[in-house]
């Protein structure tokens, strides 16, 4: 089951809100609904559910209502209607005790601009939602600390948020969201009011500390890029409405309706596109069971010239050329795994496509792709690198020079052909 679910969730903002709802029925528009009733629908029947230890982003341009959401969940903003579950528990129908308790213990805020209190020190700040909820002052500095080393500041307990700079002061937000140990973070623009540098310096630290969290994490944001970059799954927002949810690569492979397709027509997609997306299977032989009249045979049968090996539990063991195979055949050799090679290129399951350009350029044989446990789950080659890189299918594709997407390093005379 889920860990969050959204079901049928408006908001409308203005006097009697119930005139509003026969108008969306007849299919009246926001700025028409707006211009008869002069209430404006901030959330329009948004449905989604969200995953335990996911991060889900909302994203949307100003007004789309993204923001909205994010404080219906926690009530911050009282909803029109809808239904709104943690866990199974039904946020739109706790008291304010029961409400206060949901706050303080499942979840914590992040918000765009921070929020510290001057007065107080980075680590009295941290402490400040412990010390509302009453938690003994020894257990809350002992959580304190514990949240600025995890988000890298120690060190800076006494120092005042004035004495940080803004990424600093960021983290020390988020040190205060985590200190209480929610199930779900809530981060409203978090990162909006950051240079672009220390904004992208926060992106990946937010996915390092999710590596070791596993939080639920649910993520506003108007920037694409930074939603394809931490988002799990994203929901994109149109005038209050939930236009499209999906991974990253659905949203870029498959736009539900030309708002969409418009939002993401500039992203350059193979810093998305994942080499488990574009890969294929590769013939393969089992060692030490097949020797090289086995893979002889497997080769001419499929018109190859080289083939991959692998053990009884798929791990990848290397790669077989044909010479080398017909060279043991005549000796009549029964094991092939001497002849191996294995100084090939490897990558895991979720590498953009772009982060295999430099290796494809390079490499003689086609790049492995390995899981975790290097088991060799496809292979992705020079020309589908390529192809997406360089936007394949697009009519300027042809124009393009090879130099434009290699550096001066990586501008190297390709070799004729892959093997396989």
């Amino acid at each position: 089951m889920s860990l969050i679910n959204i079901q049928g969730l408006y908001k409308v903002f203005g006097p009697d809100p119930d005139r509003v709802f026969p108008l969306l029925e007849k299919g009246l528009s926001k700025a028409e609904i707006l211009d008869k009733t002069g209430c404006t629908i901030g959330i329009n029947n948004a449905c989604f559910e969200i995953e335990r230890k996911e991060v889900f982003v909302i994203m949307g341009l100003s007004g789309s209502g993204k923001s909205t959401v994010i404080r219906c969940l926690n009530r911050l903003i009282e909803p029109t209607r809808g239904i709104i579950e943690i866990d199974g528990d039904d946020v739109m129908k706790m008291d304010k005790e029961a409400l206060l308790a949901c706050r303080r213990k499942t979840m914590s805020m992040v918000f765009q601009h921070f929020g510290l209190l001057p007065q107080r020190t980075v680590i009295r700040n941290v402490e400040y939602g412990l010390e509302v909820a009453g938690v003994d002052k020894e257990t809350r500095r002992g959580k304190a600390l514990t949240s600025l080393e995890l988000v890298g500041l120690k060190g800076y307990e006494e120092s005042f948020p004035s004495e940080l700079s803004g990424g600093m002061q960021q983290r020390v937000g988020l040190a205060r969201a985590l200190a209480s140990d929610p199930e779900i973070l809530l981060m409203d623009e978090a990162f909006s009011a950051l240079d672009p540098l220390i904004r992208a310096n926060m992106q990946d630290e937010l996915l390092e500390l999710q590596a070791t969290m596993h939080k639920t994490i649910v993520f506003i944001t108007h920037d694409l890029d930074e939603a394809l970059k931490i988002g799990d799954r994203i929901a994109i927002m149109k005038d209050g409405e939930v236009v499209q949810v999906g991974t990253p690569e659905e949203i870029l492979s498959a736009p539900a309706n030309d708002y969409v397709e418009a939002f993401v027509e500039n992203v350059d997609k193979s810093k998305v596109i994942t080499a488990a997306s574009v890969m294929r299977k590769p013939q393969t032989i089992t060692v030490p069971k097949d020797g090289p009249h086995v893979a002889v045979r497997a080769m001419e049968r499929a018109g190859i010239s080289s083939i991959f090996a692998v053990d009884k539990n798929r791990q990848f063991q290397g790669l077989l050329l044909i010479d080398d195979a017909v060279k043991l055949e005549r000796e009549d050799a029964k094991d092939v795994c001497g002849a191996l090679q294995t100084d090939l290129y490897v990558a895991d399951p979720d590498t953009p496509v772009a982060d295999l350009l430099s290796r494809a350029m390079t490499a003689k044989f086609p790049i492995s792709i390995l899981d975790d446990q290097q088991r060799l789950k496809g292979i992705v080659d020079r020309a589908t690198v390529l192809g997406e890189v360089l936007g394949e299918g697009h009519e300027d594709t042809a124009t393009v020079p090879l130099e434009a997407v290699l550096s001066e390093s990586q501008q190297i005379t390709v070799e004729e052909g892959d093997h396989e």
